[in-house]
Protein backbone atom coordinates (compact mmCIF):
# COMPACT_ATOMS: atom_id res chain seq x y z
CA UNK A 1 0.00 0.00 0.00
CA UNK A 2 1.28 3.81 -0.59
CA UNK A 3 0.25 5.68 2.30
CA UNK A 4 -0.73 8.69 0.37
CA UNK A 5 -3.15 6.75 -2.34
CA UNK A 6 -4.25 5.13 0.70
CA UNK A 7 -5.70 8.56 2.83
CA UNK A 8 -6.90 9.99 -0.42
CA UNK A 9 -9.24 6.97 -0.85
CA UNK A 10 -10.67 6.57 2.39
CA UNK A 11 -11.95 10.52 1.93
CA UNK A 12 -13.17 9.27 -1.55
CA UNK A 13 -15.17 6.56 0.08
CA UNK A 14 -16.11 9.21 2.99
CA UNK A 15 -14.14 6.64 5.61
CA UNK A 16 -11.28 7.07 7.68
CA UNK A 17 -7.85 6.15 8.68
CA UNK A 18 -7.45 5.35 12.41
CA UNK A 19 -3.94 6.06 13.14
CA UNK A 20 -3.12 3.81 16.86
CA UNK A 21 -0.63 5.87 19.00
CA UNK A 22 1.97 3.59 20.71
CA UNK A 23 3.62 5.09 23.66
CA UNK A 24 4.68 1.70 24.97
CA UNK A 25 6.45 -0.53 22.99
CA UNK A 26 4.91 -3.73 23.69
CA UNK A 27 1.51 -2.08 22.40
CA UNK A 28 2.67 -2.06 18.48
CA UNK A 29 2.13 -6.15 18.19
CA UNK A 30 -1.86 -5.93 19.79
CA UNK A 31 -2.67 -3.23 17.74
CA UNK A 32 -1.22 -4.65 14.37
CA UNK A 33 -3.09 -8.42 15.22
CA UNK A 34 -6.36 -6.22 16.16
CA UNK A 35 -6.22 -4.16 12.56
CA UNK A 36 -5.72 -7.40 10.79
CA UNK A 37 -8.33 -9.31 12.48
CA UNK A 38 -11.18 -6.43 11.55
CA UNK A 39 -10.06 -6.15 7.94
CA UNK A 40 -8.95 -2.98 8.33
CA UNK A 41 -6.52 -0.48 7.23
CA UNK A 42 -5.21 1.44 9.80
CA UNK A 43 -1.80 2.96 10.94
CA UNK A 44 0.68 2.54 13.71
CA UNK A 45 2.61 5.40 14.79
CA UNK A 46 4.90 7.16 17.68
CA UNK A 47 5.15 10.73 17.97
CA UNK A 48 8.27 12.05 19.77
CA UNK A 49 6.69 12.85 23.35
CA UNK A 50 6.03 9.46 23.34
CA UNK A 51 9.74 8.22 23.53
CA UNK A 52 10.85 11.16 25.56
CA UNK A 53 8.01 11.60 28.44
CA UNK A 54 6.67 7.90 27.68
CA UNK A 55 8.22 4.65 26.91
CA UNK A 56 8.28 4.18 23.79
CA UNK A 57 12.22 4.58 23.87
CA UNK A 58 13.08 5.79 20.50
CA UNK A 59 11.50 6.24 16.90
CA UNK A 60 13.65 2.92 15.40
CA UNK A 61 12.67 0.89 18.31
CA UNK A 62 8.54 1.44 17.45
CA UNK A 63 10.03 0.90 13.79
CA UNK A 64 11.76 -2.21 15.03
CA UNK A 65 8.84 -3.13 16.47
CA UNK A 66 6.63 -2.49 13.82
CA UNK A 67 8.23 -4.69 11.28
CA UNK A 68 8.13 -7.42 13.01
CA UNK A 69 4.31 -7.49 13.44
CA UNK A 70 3.27 -5.24 10.57
CA UNK A 71 0.53 -7.11 8.21
CA UNK A 72 0.63 -5.97 4.54
CA UNK A 73 -2.32 -4.44 3.24
CA UNK A 74 -3.65 -3.63 6.63
CA UNK A 75 -1.01 -1.46 8.31
CA UNK A 76 0.95 1.88 7.80
CA UNK A 77 3.75 2.88 9.91
CA UNK A 78 3.28 6.94 10.54
CA UNK A 79 5.72 9.69 12.48
CA UNK A 80 3.62 11.60 14.47
CA UNK A 81 4.17 14.77 16.01
CA UNK A 82 7.60 15.90 15.42
CA UNK A 83 7.34 19.81 16.85
CA UNK A 84 9.48 22.82 15.95
CA UNK A 85 8.74 24.16 19.29
CA UNK A 86 7.72 21.46 21.81
CA UNK A 87 5.45 21.03 24.66
CA UNK A 88 7.88 22.76 26.88
CA UNK A 89 8.65 25.21 24.54
CA UNK A 90 11.91 24.07 23.48
CA UNK A 91 13.37 23.92 20.16
CA UNK A 92 13.53 20.89 18.48
CA UNK A 93 16.48 19.08 15.96
CA UNK A 94 13.12 18.33 13.91
CA UNK A 95 15.14 17.41 10.62
CA UNK A 96 17.27 15.90 12.10
CA UNK A 97 14.13 13.26 13.79
CA UNK A 98 12.64 13.67 10.23
CA UNK A 99 15.52 12.18 8.44
CA UNK A 100 15.87 9.34 11.06
CA UNK A 101 12.32 8.40 10.35
CA UNK A 102 13.04 8.15 6.99
CA UNK A 103 15.99 6.10 7.31
CA UNK A 104 14.14 3.76 9.45
CA UNK A 105 11.56 2.94 7.15
CA UNK A 106 8.48 4.96 8.17
CA UNK A 107 6.20 5.53 5.73
CA UNK A 108 4.60 8.94 6.44
CA UNK A 109 5.85 11.15 9.12
CA UNK A 110 4.47 14.52 10.27
CA UNK A 111 6.61 17.93 11.34
CA UNK A 112 4.39 20.06 13.57
CA UNK A 113 5.02 24.07 13.06
CA UNK A 114 1.93 24.87 15.30
CA UNK A 115 3.69 27.02 17.82
CA UNK A 116 5.33 29.48 14.99
CA UNK A 117 3.65 32.15 13.22
CA UNK A 118 1.74 31.18 9.55
CA UNK A 119 5.01 32.45 7.90
CA UNK A 120 7.14 30.42 9.57
CA UNK A 121 4.84 27.44 9.80
CA UNK A 122 4.94 27.46 6.16
CA UNK A 123 8.53 27.62 5.72
CA UNK A 124 8.99 24.99 8.04
CA UNK A 125 6.95 22.35 6.09
CA UNK A 126 7.88 23.11 3.31
CA UNK A 127 12.03 22.53 4.23
CA UNK A 128 9.96 18.98 5.90
CA UNK A 129 8.00 18.13 3.11
CA UNK A 130 10.78 18.83 0.78
CA UNK A 131 12.94 16.14 2.50
CA UNK A 132 10.18 13.92 2.56
CA UNK A 133 9.06 14.09 -1.11
CA UNK A 134 12.43 13.57 -2.39
CA UNK A 135 11.99 9.72 -0.24
CA UNK A 136 8.52 9.47 -1.97
CA UNK A 137 6.86 9.94 1.66
CA UNK A 138 4.18 11.93 2.33
CA UNK A 139 3.92 14.39 5.09
CA UNK A 140 1.69 15.73 7.17
CA UNK A 141 1.60 19.35 9.21
CA UNK A 142 -0.65 21.38 11.37
CA UNK A 143 -2.69 24.84 11.16
CA UNK A 144 -4.29 25.88 14.44
CA UNK A 145 -3.56 25.22 18.23
CA UNK A 146 -5.26 21.55 19.29
CA UNK A 147 -4.47 22.45 22.98
CA UNK A 148 -3.40 19.41 25.58
CA UNK A 149 0.34 18.59 25.24
CA UNK A 150 1.00 21.54 26.56
CA UNK A 151 2.58 21.58 30.13
CA UNK A 152 0.33 23.65 31.68
CA UNK A 153 -3.47 23.59 32.61
CA UNK A 154 -6.07 23.94 29.86
CA UNK A 155 -8.60 26.24 29.99
CA UNK A 156 -12.14 24.52 30.53
CA UNK A 157 -13.29 22.68 27.65
CA UNK A 158 -16.60 24.69 26.91
CA UNK A 159 -14.99 27.86 27.18
CA UNK A 160 -12.38 26.66 23.81
CA UNK A 161 -15.14 25.48 22.37
CA UNK A 162 -17.62 28.82 22.67
CA UNK A 163 -14.68 31.32 21.61
CA UNK A 164 -13.33 29.06 18.68
CA UNK A 165 -9.73 29.36 20.94
CA UNK A 166 -7.03 28.21 18.40
CA UNK A 167 -9.37 26.90 16.15
CA UNK A 168 -7.74 26.54 12.05
CA UNK A 169 -8.48 29.49 10.39
CA UNK A 170 -10.27 29.46 6.73
CA UNK A 171 -7.97 31.67 4.68
CA UNK A 172 -4.95 30.39 6.35
CA UNK A 173 -5.92 26.85 5.76
CA UNK A 174 -5.75 27.68 2.08
CA UNK A 175 -2.66 29.76 2.20
CA UNK A 176 -0.91 26.90 3.61
CA UNK A 177 -2.25 23.92 1.93
CA UNK A 178 -1.29 25.80 -1.53
CA UNK A 179 2.38 26.86 -0.06
CA UNK A 180 3.49 24.41 2.61
CA UNK A 181 3.68 21.29 0.10
CA UNK A 182 1.79 18.84 3.01
CA UNK A 183 -0.20 16.18 1.71
CA UNK A 184 -3.02 16.37 4.49
CA UNK A 185 -3.73 18.62 7.27
CA UNK A 186 -4.30 18.51 10.55
CA UNK A 187 -6.77 21.07 12.08
CA UNK A 188 -8.47 22.56 15.11
CA UNK A 189 -12.21 22.30 15.20
CA UNK A 190 -12.79 21.45 18.77
CA UNK A 191 -10.73 18.62 19.37
CA UNK A 192 -7.99 18.30 21.85
CA UNK A 193 -5.13 15.88 22.76
CA UNK A 194 -4.63 13.95 25.77
CA UNK A 195 -2.72 15.87 28.30
CA UNK A 196 0.70 14.73 28.66
CA UNK A 197 2.23 16.30 31.83
CA UNK A 198 2.04 13.33 34.46
CA UNK A 199 0.15 15.12 36.87
CA UNK A 200 -2.90 14.70 34.12
CA UNK A 201 -2.27 11.61 32.25
CA UNK A 202 -4.02 9.50 33.89
CA UNK A 203 -7.21 11.83 34.46
CA UNK A 204 -10.69 11.01 31.81
CA UNK A 205 -10.36 13.42 28.95
CA UNK A 206 -12.98 16.21 28.57
CA UNK A 207 -15.87 14.22 26.29
CA UNK A 208 -14.76 17.18 23.23
CA UNK A 209 -17.40 17.72 19.82
CA UNK A 210 -16.49 18.99 16.75
CA UNK A 211 -17.47 22.29 15.02
CA UNK A 212 -18.85 20.19 11.67
CA UNK A 213 -19.40 23.14 9.83
CA UNK A 214 -16.11 24.46 10.34
CA UNK A 215 -14.77 21.15 9.06
CA UNK A 216 -16.34 21.15 6.11
CA UNK A 217 -15.73 24.73 5.42
CA UNK A 218 -11.96 24.03 5.99
CA UNK A 219 -11.73 21.10 3.61
CA UNK A 220 -13.39 23.54 0.79
CA UNK A 221 -10.65 25.62 1.87
CA UNK A 222 -7.78 23.62 1.66
CA UNK A 223 -8.95 21.31 -0.99
CA UNK A 224 -6.24 18.39 0.92
CA UNK A 225 -7.53 15.50 3.43
CA UNK A 226 -8.13 17.03 6.52
CA UNK A 227 -6.76 15.03 10.41
CA UNK A 228 -8.37 15.04 13.17
CA UNK A 229 -6.13 14.78 16.48
CA UNK A 230 -7.08 13.78 19.67
CA UNK A 231 -9.16 11.27 18.23
CA UNK A 232 -10.09 9.86 22.12
CA UNK A 233 -12.90 10.82 24.08
CA UNK A 234 -15.09 12.93 20.95
CA UNK A 235 -18.54 12.65 20.99
CA UNK A 236 -19.54 9.32 18.68
CA UNK A 237 -21.87 11.37 16.12
CA UNK A 238 -19.86 14.12 15.89
CA UNK A 239 -16.90 11.68 14.38
CA UNK A 240 -19.19 10.59 11.86
CA UNK A 241 -20.11 13.91 11.58
CA UNK A 242 -17.09 14.88 10.79
CA UNK A 243 -15.49 11.91 8.60
CA UNK A 244 -18.59 12.76 5.87
CA UNK A 245 -17.43 16.28 6.08
CA UNK A 246 -13.84 16.00 4.93
CA UNK A 247 -11.57 14.06 7.90
CA UNK A 248 -9.31 11.49 6.21
CA UNK A 249 -7.42 10.67 9.06
CA UNK A 250 -8.11 10.09 12.89
CA UNK A 251 -5.44 10.25 15.50
CA UNK A 252 -6.39 7.99 18.71
CA UNK A 253 -3.75 7.84 21.95
CA UNK A 254 -5.39 8.38 24.95
CA UNK A 255 -7.87 5.50 25.39
CA UNK A 256 -5.71 2.88 24.10
CA UNK A 257 -2.40 4.05 26.11
CA UNK A 258 -4.74 4.23 29.55
CA UNK A 259 -5.96 0.50 28.45
CA UNK A 260 -2.17 -0.60 28.73
CA UNK A 261 -1.53 1.54 31.58
CA UNK A 262 -4.10 0.75 33.76
CA UNK A 263 -3.89 -3.18 32.83
CA UNK A 264 -0.30 -2.93 34.19
CA UNK A 265 -1.62 -1.41 37.24
CA UNK A 266 -3.98 -4.11 37.52
CA UNK A 267 -1.23 -6.72 37.22
CA UNK A 268 1.91 -5.58 37.52
CA UNK A 269 4.33 -6.80 35.28
CA UNK A 270 1.82 -8.91 33.02
CA UNK A 271 2.71 -7.09 29.68
CA UNK A 272 0.39 -10.08 28.23
CA UNK A 273 -2.95 -9.40 29.63
CA UNK A 274 -2.27 -5.47 28.93
CA UNK A 275 -1.36 -6.38 25.43
CA UNK A 276 -4.68 -8.73 25.40
CA UNK A 277 -6.51 -5.25 26.72
CA UNK A 278 -5.07 -3.58 23.73
CA UNK A 279 -6.27 -5.58 21.13
CA UNK A 280 -9.63 -5.68 22.31
CA UNK A 281 -9.88 -1.84 22.76
CA UNK A 282 -8.44 -1.61 19.35
CA UNK A 283 -10.79 -4.48 18.20
CA UNK A 284 -13.79 -2.46 19.74
CA UNK A 285 -12.56 1.01 18.04
CA UNK A 286 -12.58 0.09 14.42
CA UNK A 287 -15.58 -2.66 14.91
CA UNK A 288 -17.89 -0.16 16.84
CA UNK A 289 -16.90 3.30 16.69
CA UNK A 290 -15.63 4.13 13.07
CA UNK A 291 -17.20 1.20 11.11
CA UNK A 292 -14.24 0.14 9.90
CA UNK A 293 -14.66 -2.93 9.47
CA UNK A 294 -13.37 -4.94 5.91
CA UNK A 295 -11.94 -1.35 4.64
CA UNK A 296 -9.40 -3.16 3.45
CA UNK A 297 -11.67 -4.57 0.73
CA UNK A 298 -12.18 -1.25 -0.22
CA UNK A 299 -8.67 -0.19 -0.19
CA UNK A 300 -5.66 -1.18 -2.05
Amino acid sequence: METKSVVIQARTLKKCIPAFNCPHVPMVKPIAQAIADENSVAMIQVARVEWEKFKAESLERIAEEYFKYRVEGHTLLHLDHIPVIDEDYLEVDYMSLISRALKAGFESVMIDGSRLSLEDNIRVTAEAAALAHEAKVPIEAELGAVMGHENKEMPPYEEIFASKMGFTKLDEAKRFAQESSCDWLPVAVGNIHGQVAEAVRNQKKPEARIDIQHVADLYAAAGIPLVLHGGSGIKYQSVLDAVEAGIAKINVGTEVRQCYEFAMQERPGDIAYAQEKVYLKTRDYIQNYLYNTDLADKIK
